[in-house]
């Protein structure tokens, strides 16, 4: 079955012959952590030069079958999106603007050279999954289901041009907090490395700008940190965000500030959230420039009140410390803040139903559960 770009398909749904078992999966849900757990289905859909995207399909999660010469292995042309599936305070289940995930794997797409898939096609196959998978959503407070859609190029061949043939794969992992410490704020090490330059790829989400963090990351975990912070590539002057989150600065004036996007940052869908947020709470909120030195003495002279960290895996997250071979110091009482968690709060009661979503934020799924 060939899918035109402006359909939305029915899918083959294949069952699973030898599901988790009803305690097994208890016993996850009741401490997922992050990223090590997952449910029993995927999705797949295929996609070829000559036939677009066809074959969409959910079933058991299983290995994919890979020629050695697959070009994703050689080339690297991935990418994928983060998102999570809430439980709400009716019971049922719902996505958070899972249309601006939609629109930035496109973007990430096209930058690699990949297909597009057509936006309403990648939000059913979220639901598809959800729907076959609606057990695995945790009930712990704070929980979620981590959602993974990516595109590989599966074509076989060796050479250097964009391959001719895909594979679309959705997997969904239970999630409880993303980071171990359980710290209520953390700490973040200024790195020498960076993680993207002017015209590379800083603004894909793909997986070859997080295997060049790697290295950084270790270096800051090593060193006692939780995260790590890159600057530009240029001048290693200007901030641009942590491994895998953009950061936020408050300032003691109501000034709250943020790197802008110039194409090495990720466009984050919760930095974007946040923003719409602290508008609305008369906050004077500003994307710019804020040097690593500046940092520090706004820091130190109580200018800079509170700085916090934000993406889909940790949500709100305050930096409480910071360090680099230059020294070390402390952020506002190296606690959360009074903006940073008026902001979690609000932005993590829309996402669970319980407050009013005036921005259509929210994608229901399904029903209340029946147990």
């Amino acid at each position: 079955m060939t899918i035109r770009e402006d359909a939305v398909p029915d899918f083959t749904h294949v069952p699973c012959r030898m599901p988790t078992s009803d305690a097994a999966r208890a016993e996850v849900l009741a401490n997922p952590g992050f990223g090590t757990s997952f449910s029993d289905h995927m999705v797949t859909i295929e996609w070829k030069e000559e036939r677009g995207w066809h074959d969409a399909k959910v079933g058991p999660r299983q290995p994919i079958m890979l020629d050695p010469a697959a070009a994703v292995l050689h080339y690297a042309q991935e990418i994928f999106e983060g998102l999570k599936v809430y439980k709400q305070v009716d019971g049922s289940t719902a996505l958070f603007r899972p249309d601006a995930n939609a629109a930035r794997f496109n973007r990430s797409a096209a930058r690699l050279a990949m297909p597009e898939l057509p936006e309403a096609l990648f939000v059913k196959a979220i639901e598809q999954l959800v729907n076959v998978d609606i057990d695995w959503v945790p009930s712990l407070e704070g929980g979620s289901l981590y959602l993974r859609p990516f595109l590989i190029a599966t074509e076989p061949f060796l050479g250097v041009r964009p391959a001719r043939q895909y594979k679309f794969i959705v997997i969904a992992s239970p999630a409880g907090n993303y980071f171990k410490s359980g710290a209520p704020a953390i700490s973040v090490w200024v790195s020498d490395y960076a993680r993207a330059a002017a015209g590379g790829t800083g603004a894909a989400k793909c997986g070859g700008n997080y295997a060049a963090s790697l290295v950084p990351q270790g270096e800051a975990i090593a060193r006692g940190h939780d995260q790590v912070v890159f600057l530009d590539a240029a001048e290693q002057r200007w901030i641009e965000e942590l491994g895998g989150m953009n950061l936020f600065f408050v300032f003691a004036d109501g000034t709250m500030l943020t790197p802008a996007l110039t194409g090495t940052i990720l466009a984050g869908i919760t930095r974007e959230s946040l923003l719409t947020l602290a508008r609305e709470e008369g906050l004077n909120v500003v994307e710019g420039r804020y040097g690593i030195d500046k940092w520090r003495e706004d820091a130190l002279s109580g200018k800079l009140v509170e700085t916090f960290a934000c993406g889909t895996a940790a949500v709100v997250t305050a930096v409480g410390h910071v360090a680099g071979r230059d020294g070390e110091f402390a952020v506002g009482a190296g606690m959360p803040g009074p903006v940073t968690e008026r902001l979690k709060a609000r932005l993590v009661a829309i996402q669970r139903g319980e407050a009013i979503d005036r921005h259509a934020w929210v994608h229901r799924i399904a029903g209340p559960r029946s147990q």
